[in-house]
């Protein structure tokens, strides 16, 4: 199958016929191109904030809720396009009401309209120190026509035991919203490790431009990535597919379930199968010392 990895930029909406307009745009391209899965970033619902003013879109308190208060439009928006196209979309992640505080929400949309909700699970040190948003619901797998298909949130795929315990998935879809170069490759490294440690394929979306209408989302810099194991029915790279970065755009790539099957079974090396080898070797460590005494 084909997917699709956005490297999508934020705009000022002048009305809400601006942003279906948008979205049919990307969606409609990405989908005359074959692709059957569509990833957005984290954070690219934020231009809904816009839609209540620039006052508001630039209030980081004030944008969370104006965007809550429209992300269902929104996925009707993406639930329509999903089903006239007849493809999956993981639409942008971006503030849902939590209790008592806003959480980071991703919403993975079938062309049946059915929609399955992940919240991100680890806030980084703007969200939890400025912004305030709070860690969500749980991790969950989401059984699709098109494979098993887990997501991790930006920072979320940092960490491996996250990414292990998504470890049954064929697809790891990886939206990302990063400020400068750096957090671009920390979220790529990331979604690339957990490709290699759990022998499948993440799609990594991004959040490109400037958005100086918002303290959040001011600076963004990534591009869209399609990763896999550097093994057997993969590129020795394990890249895929990249985009130019900061290039607002559609990144293609093919990914074959049976190679992924396959590369599980009998790839060169067996990461996901011996991942448990490591507990023993971790609790058995040893502390040697190699200095010598000084006065």
């Amino acid at each position: 199958m084909k997917v699709a990895a956005a490297a999508y930029p934020l705009d000022i909406l002048p009305d809400w016929q601006a942003y279906e307009d948008k979205l049919a745009a990307w969606v409609g391209e990405a989908a005359g191109a074959g692709a059957e899965l569509l990833v957005f970033p984290e954070y690219g619902a934020m231009e809904l904030a816009t839609l209540a003013g620039l006052e508001i879109a630039g209030d980081l308190e004030g944008s969370l809720h104006a965007v809550a208060e429209r992300l269902d439009r929104a996925d009707a928006v993406h639930a329509a396009l999903a089903r006239e196209h007849g493809v999956h979309i993981l639409a942008a992640s971006g503030p849902a009401a939590g209790d008592p505080r806003p959480v980071n929400r991703a919403r993975l949309i079938t062309p049946e309209g059915a929609v399955g909700v992940q919240d991100k699970q680890i806030m980084t040190r703007f969200e939890r120190e400025d912004w305030d948003v709070a860690p969500g619901g749980p991790l969950r797998v989401f059984e699709t026509d098109l494979g098993r298909i887990g997501i991790l949130i930006c920072y979320d795929c940092e960490f491996p035991l996250l990414g292990r315990a998504l470890s049954e998935v064929d697809l790891l879809l990886v939206p990302s919203c990063t400020e400068a170069l750096a957090g671009y490759w920390r979220v790529r490294i990331g979604a690339m490790a957990r490709a290699l440690e759990s022998q499948c394929v993440s799609i990594m979306s991004s959040v490109v431009g400037d958005a100086a209408w918002s303290e959040a989302m001011e600076t963004n810099t990534g591009a869209g990535g399609i990763f896999g194991p550097p093994d057997r029915g993969f590129p020795s790279t394990g890249v895929l597919a990249v985009g130019e970065i900061g290039v607002a755009g559609w990144t293609y790539g093919e990914v074959d379930l049976a190679a992924i099957a396959e590369v599980r079974r009998d790839g060169v090396v067996l990461n996901r199968t011996h991942w448990d080898e490591q507990t023993p070797r971790h609790h058995s460590v040893t502390s040697v010392k190699l200095c010598a005494d000084r006065p």
